[in-house]
């Protein structure tokens, strides 16, 4: 005998679909609810066939004959009409259902409104809708909770999406059910008496299982493990359902064990995703009955029920192994502080089981937006690198946590030591305090911590995130993509300072085209417009262009603002001009690559001051905000302010990193200075780098040339470097450093074979890097630098700047509008600051007295 027996009780029907505003023979015959059968009329019903047992107030009472043993009577019903059309009146006693036994017992139930029994009323209908103010508190829904589809959908869904399930929704029914006090006694009879209202009952099902037909048990966690290897090893494309229950989507598990976990060397800065098949996990809310089915792509590799699972612990079928790995839980209060002060401080949290099943903070995602991409779409509160998704917290968190060992996961930028280890929670502990160390504190140095390149994240939020990760200044950049403007309304013209006044948000623009240029403008007193120019992707489609980055240059210096420019040279148009003429104060660079770093020294070779900027450009969950930052040393005695901080930068007092703390000194002057000495010679450079994580080399880059090295096989902790250096003439003098093969430096045969490939979990995966500034030293005058192939590759840079305004950009019909900036002739306007960039290199080589 099935466990669940549907009736045919159609010989007692009285009505058909149209009672319920329906036609066609969809909602007849064999029908499933919840995982359920039902019979709804006969078996081989048509439409316009009565299909329900229909009654009101004044109708005769209706037997349905049983003479089964069954625990329970699962009854599919509904109301016609309410008494109260915003959901009935609470109570309202409908009809009474009496139940006869073998053995003479009677069992009757009052039947009410809002309780066993409701309307559905015209939102029921609707699969978004999720007020459901009109659920009776006694029977349930006949369709479960759904997921959103994973990885498509209509645009008009996206809001939805995130929230990943819909609440399902009374089709046509409630469904109720009886429990038989005596499972063991046949059921002789169920009898519908009528009371008020009309209501109709569709179908009647005998439940032989010991259980709730309904789900009752929360969901659990269950590891899914595909057996054969080389389905395991296939891109993960896991999918669990569940008949008579709910699950979650599947998600990877990690591969390393846990040991492997707690001493990897990125502790805090996530864990390698796991892009494979197996093992993943799934979270199950079902009855004992239920069937889960695990499938890879369309194929099904393995069926259990659930209450195998729960009752054994795992179930193993040829294909798949479905294992229970839930201990139970704790709802934990967690302060994360400072050992120093012991004061809570704020931070980047991950708690995780031993097999690594997510536990974060509630308020935070588990896995954001599902691991999906999150470009400008819910990136806020939350970090993702690699397998691993952080919450940031203000120091204090609460949430479950599971019983007995857990892995607590945390970070605060790059001048604390990061926590990786295990805990322990006992059955009934509420309280959990984790302490963060500083191994070094970089303000106290003069040296203040800033992302120049921040986007989507909102003001307040910054707050938040530049705290978590010990960041002095976010420079939370407005821009355009098309038709998406973003962060306009958190620009005010000023910063937005910390209560302790550590941390700085400075709401400025990204201007951004296509060929020429992107310009980061800081420290703006009033927008400068157009954000965007010249068409996709960053402007209008089909827009013109209407300025260059000279011009925003121009506009942000006059108020007083600063300007660098982003991902240098990339897109590699207007970078030559806009140096010759002076108008950055700062070069970014976002990864670290040889051809940003080649195209930097080209230009300070070519004796052009450009100070080093560090930013991420972040735009998605997966980049958390400072993971490259700009640290700027300010002058001994003077506050910290944004205005400071700016000024630092353009004077060149800076370093990039990734996570080292770098420092140089050439005959005892400090990053950005100018030393001065006689004529042809040496200098005394010291260099150091220090890091959380592996060091395998420190490195002297003299005028592009490295020509002193420190390097350590297995990685350590700091390096060190204290040489003299032979210097001929005019040059600068710049330190780097880095982990395994950090710039392509370090031969193969110099790594441990032990040692992998050391790189951040962002979405740019960046290396763990660190680069100074230059010392410029000046031999025997004023500095200066000059080289024959930068000037020529400005010259054609530059050539090629006007070609493309005068031959290739889009613009409006000449005399059919007013541009903003006021001038009759536009491609003057447009053309100017390349012409001054050409005059410039020309006067430069002229009062050097040198030629091409």
């Amino acid at each position: 005998m099935s466990d669940y027996q549907p009736l045919d009780i159609s010989a007692l029907c009285s009505s058909n679909m149209s009672a319920i505003g329906e036609t066609g023979a969809d909602g007849l015959g064999n029908q499933t609810m919840l995982g359920l059968p039902f019979l709804v009329g006969a078996p081989a019903a048509k439409d316009g066939d009565n299909c329900f047992i229909d009654l009101r107030g004044d109708s005769a009472p209706v037997t349905v004959p049983i003479r089964s043993r069954a625990r329970n009577v699962v009854i599919a019903h509904r109301l016609l009409e309410t008494s109260v059309p915003q959901g009935g009146l609470i109570g309202n006693h409908v009809a009474d259902y009496v139940f006869r036994l073998a053995d003479g017992s009677i069992e009757t139930v009052k039947v009410r409104e809002r309780f066993q029994i409701s309307a559905i009323n015209p939102p029921y209908h609707r699969p978004t809708y999720t007020g459901a103010p009109y659920l009776p508190f006694d029977a349930v829904r006949d369709t479960h909770d759904a997921l959103m589809p994973r990885y498509e959908g209509r645009w008009d869904d996206m809001g939805n999406r995130q929230s990943e399930g819909l609440q399902g929704f009374s089709k046509r029914y409630f469904l109720w059910h009886w429990r038989n006090p005596k499972p063991d006694v046949e059921i002789e009879s169920f009898t519908i008496v009528p009371v008020r209202q009309r209501f109709i009952i569709a179908a009647v099902t005998l439940g032989h299982a010991d259980e709730d037909p309904f789900v009752l048990d929360a969901r659990r966690a269950a590891k899914i493990v595909l057996k054969d290897p080389e389905r395991a090893a296939k891109p993960f494309s896991v999918d669990v359902s569940v008949d008579r229950g709910v699950a979650s989507y599947a998600f990877p598990l990690p591969l390393s064990t846990p040991d492997e976990f707690l001493a990897d060397a990125l502790k805090g800065w996530g864990e390698k995703d796991n892009e494979t098949s197996s093992p993943s996990y799934v979270e199950v809310s079902a009855t004992p009955s239920a069937t889960v089915t695990v499938k890879q792509g369309d194929e099904v590799v393995g069926t259990v029920k659930w209450g195998d699972v729960v009752e054994q612990g795992i179930v193993d079928t040829p294909q798949v192994a479905v294992q229970l790995i839930d201990p139970g839980k704790n709802w934990v209060h967690v302060t994360v502080v400072d050992d120093e002060t012991g004061r809570p401080i704020p931070c980047r949290v991950h708690f995780r089981s031993p097999e690594g099943v997510p536990f974060q903070p509630h308020g935070h995602h588990n896995q954001v937006n599902s691991n999906l991409n999150t470009f400008h779409n819910d990136i806020g509160g939350d970090a993702r690198l690699g397998h691993i998704t952080y919450a940031y917290i203000d120091g204090k968190c609460q949430g479950w946590l599971p019983r007995g060992d857990a892995i607590v996961d945390i970070a605060r930028g790059y001048e604390y030591e990061p926590l990786r280890t295990k805990v322990h929670i006992s059955p009934g502990q509420r309280e959990l305090t984790l302490r963060l160390k500083r191994w070094t504190n970089m303000n106290r140095k003069g040296w203040y911590s800033g992302d120049s390149h921040v986007h989507f994240v909102s003001a307040s939020g910054a707050h938040l995130e530049s705290a978590a990760e010990d960041l002095n200044v976010v420079n939370l950049l407005q821009s355009q993509w098309g038709s998406l403007f973003t962060n306009t309304e958190d620009f005010t013209g000023g910063p937005s300072v910390s209560k302790d006044g550590r941390h700085i948000i400075y709401v400025g623009q990204e201007n951004r085209q296509h060929l020429m240029a992107h310009m980061n403008l800081w420290g703006l007193k009033k927008p400068i417009m157009p954000w965007c120019s010249d068409g996709l992707g960053e402007a209008e489609i089909g827009g013109p262009l209407e300025t260059v980055a000279a011009c925003w240059a121009d506009e942000a210096h006059a108020q007083g603002g600063w300007v660098v420019q982003p991902h240098f040279p990339t897109p590699n148009g207007e970078s030559a001009a806009l140096i010759a003429t002076g108008r950055l104060d700062g070069i970014e660079m976002v990864r670290q690559t040889w051809f940003n770093h080649n195209e930097w020294y080209r230009y300070l070779n070519g004796g052009y001051r450009l100070p080093l900027v560090g930013g991420t450009d972040k735009m998605s969950s997966d980049v958390p905000v400072g993971l490259y930052r700009t640290y700027a040393k300010l002058p001994p005695d003077e506050q910290f302010t944004y205005e400071g901080w700016c000024k630092s930068v353009a004077a060149g007092r800076t370093f990039l990193s990734s996570g080292p703390m770098i420092g140089l000194a050439v005959e005892g002057q400090g990053i950005g200075e100018t030393v001065r000495i006689s004529g042809p010679g040496k200098v005394f450079v010291e260099a150091w780098a220090e890091s959380i994580f592996p060091l395998h080399t420190l490195q002297i880059v003299n005028a592009g040339r490295v020509v002193a090295e420190a390097s350590s096989k297995n990685g350590a902790r700091r390096l060190e470097l204290r040489q003299e250096i032979a210097v001929e003439k005019n040059t600068w003098l710049a330190a780097r450093a880095g982990g395994p093969d950090y710039f392509g430096t370090i031969s193969t045969a110099l790594l441990s074979p032990s040692t992998p490939s050391l790189t951040h979990l962002d979405f740019f995966t960046r290396r763990i890097f660190a680069h100074t500034s230059p010392v410029y030293v000046a031999c025997g005058g004023d500095w200066w630098m000059f080289d024959r192939n930068t000037a020529r590759y400005m010259l054609t840079m530059i050539e090629g700047d006007i070609e493309y305004i005068r031959n290739r950009s889009v613009q409006h019909r000449h005399g059919s509008i007013t541009h903003h900036h006021g001038e009759p002739d536009h491609m003057a306007y447009l053309q100017r600051p390349f012409h001054e960039a050409r005059q410039a290199i020309l006067d430069r080589m002229h009062r050097l007295g040198v030629t091409l």
